[in-house]
C-alpha cells in the first residue's frame, strides 16, 4: 500500500469520526441554493481534510466541494468530498460518507470512500485492486439486465430540467428495481462490491465520482458516459456497471435518448 493511500485512509477515518459526532448531535443545515443543503459538518470535515492533506503533501493541489482547496502546478491533485450525501445527513438518514481520490498527471491512482455509519472502508490503488475493510472485492456476475439491481441519483439543483426520470422508469421496468441511495460514492462502491449491478447519473462533479470510479475499475467493472463514450471526470453523465450488462444497458439508454420507449409511461386515471 502506498503512503498516499495510507494517509488518505487515516484522514478519511478521522473525518468520518467527526461526521459521526455531528450526526449524533443532530446539527442543522442551511441552503446553498433553493434545494442544495450544506451543514456545519460539511465545512468542518473539509477543513480537517484539507489541513491534513496540506500538511502531508504541501505541493499537491486540492479540489474540494465546499471551496476550501487550492490549485498547484504539481502533477498531483486531490479530489475531496467531505460529506457526500449531505441531504441524507441533514435529515438523519445514515447513508453518507467522506471520499478522497488522488490524481497524478490526469490519471486516478488512489481512492478512499469511508462510510462511518457502517464502518465500511472502501479503498483502491491503480493496479492494486479494490478492497472493503482490507478484503478484496469484485463486481457482480449478473449477466442479464433483467436480473440486475441498479441505482441512480437525481440532482438537487435545476431538478425540473433533469431528464433522468425517463431513464429511471425504463430501467425500473427492465430490471429487478432501481434504488436511489442519495450518495453517489456509496452507489459506486456498492457496484464495485457487487451489491448493485449498475449505477448511472447526470451532472456529477469530479469529487463525487473520482474515488468510486477507480474503485469500480479495480474491482473489474466498466464505466463510460451514458452515450458509451470514454468518461472524463467532468463528463455530463456517468454509467458504471459490472461489465456483463454493459452493452445491454447502453442499448436501452440509446433508445431512451432517441425517444423510443419500450415501456410507455403510465397515464393517471381517476381513482
Amino acid at each position: 500500500m502506498s503512503s498516499y493511500l495510507e494517509t488518505a485512509i487515516d484522514i478519511a477515518r478521522e473525518a468520518g469520526a467527526l461526521l459521526a459526532d455531528y450526526a449524533e448531535r443532530h446539527i442543522g443545515f442551511e441552503l446553498k441554493g433553493d434545494f442544495d443543503l450544506v451543514t456545519a459538518a460539511d465545512r468542518a470535515s473539509e477543513k480537517l481534510v484539507v489541513e491534513r492533506l496540506t500538511k502531508h503533501f504541501p505541493s499537491h493541489g486540492i479540489v474540494a466541494e465546499e471551496g476550501g482547496g487550492h490549485e498547484s502546478p504539481s502533477e498531483f491533485r486531490w479530489y475531496v468530498d467531505p460529506l457526500d450525501g449531505t441531504t441524507n445527513f441533514a435529515h438523519g438518514n445514515p447513508v453518507f460518507n467522506v471520499t478522497l481520490a488522488l490524481e497524478q498527471a490526469g490519471e486516478m491512482i488512489a481512492g478512499v470512500i469511508f462510510d462511518p455509519s457502517k464502518q465500511e472502508l472502501f479503498t483502491a490503488e491503480r493496479g492494486g485492486g479494490a478492497h472493503l475493510n482490507g478484503k478484496p472485492i469484485h463486481v457482480s456476475k449478473v449477466a442479464r439486465l433483467q436480473d440486475s439491481l441498479v441505482s441512480t441519483g437525481f440532482p438537487s439543483r435545476r431538478r425540473h430540467l433533469n431528464v433522468n426520470i425517463h431513464f429511471y422508469y425504463q430501467m425500473a421496468m427492465a430490471t429487478h428495481g432501481v434504488r436511489r441511495c442519495g450518495a453517489a460514492a456509496i452507489d459506486l462502491a456498492w457496484v464495485a462490491c457487487g451489491r448493485l449491478d449498475a449505477f448511472w447519473e447526470f451532472g456529477l462533479q469530479p469529487w463525487d465520482l473520482a474515488a468510486g470510479r477507480l474503485l469500480l475499475a479495480e474491482a473489474g467493472g466498466s464505466y463510460c458516459d451514458m452515450h458509451g463514450k470514454p468518461h472524463q471526470v467532468r463528463s455530463e453523465s456517468l454509467l458504471v456497471d459490472n461489465g456483463l450488462i454493459h452493452a445491454e444497458t447502453l442499448e436501452l439508454f440509446g433508445e431512451i435518448f432517441r425517444g423510443e420507449y419500450r415501456h410507455p409511461m403510465p397515464i393517471m386515471s381517476a381513482l
